[in-house]
């Protein structure tokens, strides 16, 4: 379907196109970026509300200053689809997260106008500080360098510490908040509550506005006459709020708070701060699904709502036959309920994930013993370790993707000190349309190679559920062990999935189907795709046995000596890195005991996987069912090799 854009922003190619226009003419061309935006992610989805709500901030900083030698850095990039359309990829914009298309994230390699790449949140001060020093080195201090940080990412430890950095620099670096109370769910934690205070003073938000007019009327006596207004504004704020200002004790200086949804006044704020020298920060404040009603009201929902009737605002879901199974992260949800019911020490901690990871499930039911504590991965695992020192069974929930950003915690406050945290990293393997910066392929190789540490994917659902009974009993909870259980995005196998809890034996794997040909040997959700691939190679007279390990640490090591001592070739399936991962596990296990069987892994392969479905990718990297034919058929041909 073709999305026509509007009259103005037809004529927009690139931002030269835009600051060919009368400022007058702004308002228009936000309208119209506005509804191209709903067009679009109406027909072919992806995220939404945050890019709405910038809308004029992406037509300000584009018109105000000279992208792309002036670089803009922007933070949670799911913000950033009007700058997309605004810097040439208009016309193409409708392959958005498309397989093959345009990312939707800012993508150095897409564009010049993508200063910095990002997906995961709170880089932006960072990338711009660096950015600003180095072209102070230079000696290019003419060019601008804009952080636009929202949607939850100022929370983040990162944000600080590029904060606490800049402050202390006369680095040429503007750092715009992009402030609306939200990350995907609602903000959490006092820096919210800071945020709110400021924003909500009406006797410091009048003498702003006066001191601000005060500035535009002295701008024409020099540069002494901002210095002093600039001192009598913060004394008036120190003075008005009852504290200093927070972000002027980190070196910066504060202005704002201003609608960030009105372009006449953003762009003139913009213009007068490319004058004022030194690390500054603009609070802007903005509405998330800004002008589309439904995603105003409701705008977690309206973060990424897929494909969406836009006059009815019904979102469209997909219709199918018969029950069908739940998604992994509400198998986890409901099951950690079922559990805490049952078991009162247990507690639930998500890095501002409680909607994607389904743990507002538990917050709903029990709000005192489940806690979301913002974009802070790093304080999430910190929070569970001091929990579990006082005997909380602790689950840790983090997309597989951001527990990166944690992993010292993992080895030094949980793994060192013994503490029986259970991990629940969602979204692990190929996550899909979210691309390369999303996808949860690490776990498995920087995971296991941690002393004191469990790690386990499920083949299903009865599994996932299982080994989260298992992961809170006292048995395991008496051990010295942390506990990572790893399981995919999206729907599992099983329509009829609340199956009684049973204990697992901790690194013990099972025999699905025996064979007299070659096994595979599968962990995680992957293991789904060897039933079909088994029915298609019996049609050509071969068995496979399969074997589900359930474990990558402990290995099960009789099952393993099992499949190797009656198997000569040996196929591994992982939804993970080739390097470090499970198959990479099985090698060593060959090598420490004597075995020469011929072994080919399944796994994704030493490179970037881009963005698409997650059929398309799994097919791309050869992990699905066609993958599991073909590697079989190759390994039963090849020609042993002779010894020399």
């Amino acid at each position: 379907m073709l999305i026509t854009p509007g009259k103005l922003l037809a004529q927009i190619d690139s931002p030269a196109d835009l600051r060919k226009l009368d400022r007058s003419q702004l308002p228009q061309v936000c309208n119209e970026l506005r509804q191209y935006i709903i067009d679009n992610v109406s027909v072919y989805g992806g995220h939404f509300g945050a890019s709405l709500g910038v809308v004029e901030l992406s037509v300000a900083l584009h018109y105000v200053f000279n992208t792309p030698d002036d670089q803009l850095v922007w933070d949670v990039g799911h913000q950033a689809y009007g700058h997309k359309i605004l810097s040439g990829r208009r016309d193409n914009f409708q392959t958005n997260r498309v397989y093959g298309g345009l990312s939707g994230f800012p993508k150095r390699k897409e564009s010049l106008y993508d200063a910095f790449g990002v997906g995961h949140s709170s880089t932006s001060i960072s990338a711009a500080l660096g950015m600003a020093v180095a072209s102070a080195i230079e000696k290019n201090y003419q060019r601008q360098h804009i952080a636009i940080i929202g949607d939850g990412a100022m929370t983040a430890g990162l944000a600080f510490e590029g904060m606490n950095h800049a402050g202390a620099t006369d680095s040429n670096l503007l750092i715009i908040l992009n402030d609306n109370c939200m990350a995907i769910d609602p903000n959490v934690g006092a820096l919210k509550e800071y945020l709110t205070d400021i924003t909500t003073s009406h006797t410091y938000n009048k003498l702003r506005d006066e001191v601000w007019n005060l500035l535009g009327k002295m701008s024409t006596f020099g540069k002494s006459a901002q210095e002093v207004v600039s001192k009598v504004e913060a004394v008036m704020k120190t003075a008005i709020l009852r504290q200093s200002n927070l972000f002027e004790s980190l070196g910066l200086r504060y202005f704002g708070p201003i609608d960030g949804n009105d372009i006449g006044h953003l762009t003139e704020v913009l213009n007068d701060l490319k004058d004022i020298p030194g690390p500054k920060l603009l609070h802007c404040l903005t509405v998330k699904g800004k002008g589309y009603g439904p995603a105003e009201k409701d705008q977690t929902k309206w973060h990424a709502p897929g494909v969406f009737d836009k006059i009815t605002g019904e979102i469209k879901k997909k219709v199918y036959d018969g029950p069908q199974p739940p998604k992994y992260q509400e198998v986890f949800g409901h099951t950690l309920v079922e559990l805490a019911e049952k078991n009162e020490k247990i507690v639930g901690v998500t890095p501002a994930m409680p909607s994607g990871s389904s743990l507002n499930i538990m917050m709903k039911a029990m709000p005192d013993r489940a806690f979301d504590v913002g974009i802070a991965e790093q304080h999430a695992v910190t929070f569970s370790a001091g929990m579990a020192t006082r005997g909380n069974v602790v689950f840790c929930n983090i997309y597989s993707t951001f527990m990166q950003r944690a992993y010292d915690q993992v080895i030094h406050d949980v793994c060192i000190q013994e503490l029986p945290v259970i991990f629940c990293l969602d979204r692990a393997g190929l996550v899909g349309a979210d691309g390369p910066t999303h996808h949860g392929l690490y776990d498995m190789a920087y995971m296991r190679c941690i002393p004191n540490m469990v790690v386990a994917s499920p083949m299903n659902e009865q599994e996932l559920r299982n080994m989260m009974y298992t992961a809170q009993g006292e048995k395991f909870q008496a051990g010295k062990h942390a506990f990572t259980i790893r399981y995919p995005r999206g729907n599992g196998v099983m329509p009829q999935w609340k199956t009684p809890l049973k204990e697992i034996q901790i690194g013990t794997g099972r025999l699905i189907q025996p064979g007299k040909d070659i096994a595979i040997l599968t962990i995680g959700p992957l293991g789904n795709f060897v039933s079909t691939a088994s029915e298609i190679l019996e049609k050509e007279g071969i068995e496979l046995a399969h074997y589900d390990m359930r474990f990558l640490k402990p290995l099960d090591e009789t099952l393993l000596s099992d499949a190797l001592q009656k198997y000569d070739k040996i196929i591994t399936l992982e939804d993970g890195c080739l390097q470090g991962g499970f198959g990479s596990a099985v090698i060593e296990y060959m090598v420490e005991h004597g075995y020469t069987n011929r072994l080919k892994r399944l796994a994704v392969a030493d490179t970037i996987i881009e963005h698409g479905e997650p059929n398309e990718l799994y097919r791309e990297c050869g992990l699905d069912t066609a993958g599991i034919v073909s590697a079989t058929l190759e390994l039963l041909q090849a020609t042993p090799v002779q010894a020399h």
